[in-house]
């Protein structure tokens, strides 16, 4: 803990007690909040944003990526209730290939719903500053509080146990928990800088891509993507506006947009994607993505104008407030998710949540191979027919109790945790969290004594699929 920080939480009383509380209100967070309060756990949310959904709202990733077997998803439980609301206030929709479409202001006041409806006391604009960390007569240190600022100044707020849904495991990091970042050699994968365009004459645009030999997508809804060498029927319109000037060549590495259900004529665009100084922990990287990224954007937005029917009144509508964030730190839990558990299908005791979504890995450059990728970036993924388990045990880090983590930050390596980090497995994993903390506070033991086994028949009876 820094000195000054040390010295001010030192003569400031403890201002509150929860039973959980829940660092960040993002995908994992959220569902961790109102599992835990459906419990019937006291439980806080701390979110530094004024809304919940961290990079689904805030940083404008949509649609949730699909995560079935057999045509059937494997996320179940609070996942299918926030899409199932989604769709009755016009925010969702569902193609047969995925059902996870989503307006993500429609989602803010979805989950917002959800977690008042639950119990669950919302703090915003709050930031966490440090973790507060006592050592037991067993040696072994516990997280019994949390420093967190915002208006009313620093407070020190404590819990019985605390769940890391920051994304960056900021909690887990002030705690001195053990964790990773980046593969092997160092690399991590690119940021992006999403936005919302709208002014769209999305079917006339659809009609285009597909006389071009592009998919042709059910009535509402359009998808289409371009990244150079990969036989995108949009490549050599890409090329055109390259040799005009229109575009830089960095502009096709990739390119995606995806219909928005309750706004027919806007389009949700998953670029540009930030190819340099990529760490998601630095805050001048971070500062650079968005500059780097506005002008890509306006780049993008006179693209569409002038070479694709249907955008020629193409407006910007919305810049993500956040960067796109893959992967940062990964906190060394009691187990470590690897790629081999994931292309052998391995299953577990204590899983919390099923995956069968592939090797992701965005790569500076296309066709990049570093030792992190073991030379198959993208698209590896259990054997046909099957799927993988997570377990519980890479929700807990190594040498510290009275904390659980959730999110892309849990204890998987860097290539195992590309499949992984998908939002539906997010919220598979927050309400094992969540659920997991209020069990613990409620039978008076620690996280790591809640038995993983008969955590999955209380996520399978909450309608999980396990």
């Amino acid at each position: 803990m820094h000195p000054l920080l040390e010295a001010r939480s030192e003569s400031r009383k403890v201002t509150a007690r929860y039973d959980v509380i829940v660092a960040g209100g993002g995908t994992a967070g959220s569902v961790a909040a109102i599992a835990a309060a459906r419990m019937g756990a006291r439980t806080l949310l701390v979110e530094e944003q004024g809304f919940l959904g961290g990079t689904a709202t805030g940083a404008l990733v949509t649609p949730l990526m699909p995560n079935r077997l057999n045509g059937a998803n494997l996320n179940r439980g609070i996942t299918d209730e926030i899409k199932r609301r989604l769709r009755a206030r016009g925010a969702g929709g569902e193609t047969p290939e995925n059902d996870g479409w989503f307006d993500p202001e429609g989602l803010k006041s979805v989950l917002e719903e959800m977690a008042v409806e639950s119990g669950v006391l919302l703090l915003y604009h709050t930031r966490l500053i440090d973790a507060v960390v006592e050592q037991g007569p067993d040696g072994r240190r516990r997280v019994v509080g949390a420093l967190v600022h915002n208006k009313a100044g620093l407070q020190r707020m404590d819990a019985t146990v605390f769940v890391d849904a920051t994304g960056d495991a900021d909690l887990a990091a002030a705690a001195g928990c053990q964790w990773e970042g980046g593969g092997e050699d160092g690399t991590r994968q690119a940021l992006s800088l999403r936005w919302i365009a709208g002014g769209i004459d999305v079917p006339r645009l659809a009609r285009f891509v597909e006389e071009l030999g592009g998919h042709r997508w059910p009535p509402g809804y359009f998808e289409s993507a371009m990244v150079w060498g990969r036989g995108h029927v949009l490549e050599p319109v890409f090329r055109r506006a390259v040799e005009a000037g229109d575009l830089e060549e960095s502009d096709g590495d990739y390119f995606q947009c995806f219909s928005i259900p309750g706004r027919p004529d806007a389009l949700a665009f998953n670029c540009p994607r930030i190819a340099e100084r990529v760490d998601g922990l630095d805050p001048w990287d971070l500062t650079r993505a968005h500059i780097v990224g506005r002008r890509a954007i306006d780049r993008l937005v006179r693209f569409l104008r002038g070479y694709l029917p249907g955008c020629e009144r193409a407006y910007v509508q919305q810049v993500a407030p956040m960067v796109g964030v893959r992967e940062s730190r990964r906190v060394l839990g009691d187990y470590v998710l690897t790629l081999e558990d994931i292309l052998t299908g391995r299953k577990f005791d204590d899983a919390v949540a099923r995956n069968r979504y592939p090797v992701d890995i965005h790569l500076v450059r296309p066709g990049g191979r570093t030792r992190s990728t073991l030379e198959h970036g993208d698209a590896r993924r259990p054997p046909e027919g099957d799927y993988h388990e997570i377990p519980y045990r890479c929700l807990l880090p190594r040498g510290v109790e009275g904390l659980l983590v959730a999110g892309r930050c849990i204890s998987a390596t860097f290539v195992a945790q590309s499949a992984v980090r998908i939002q539906p497995n997010c919220h598979s994993l927050g309400q094992a969290a969540g659920t997991a903390a209020a069990l613990a506070t409620r039978e008076g033991i620690a996280p790591r004594q809640v038995d993983g086994v008969r955590l999955r028949r209380v996520l399978r009876e909450q309608g999980a699929d396990l």
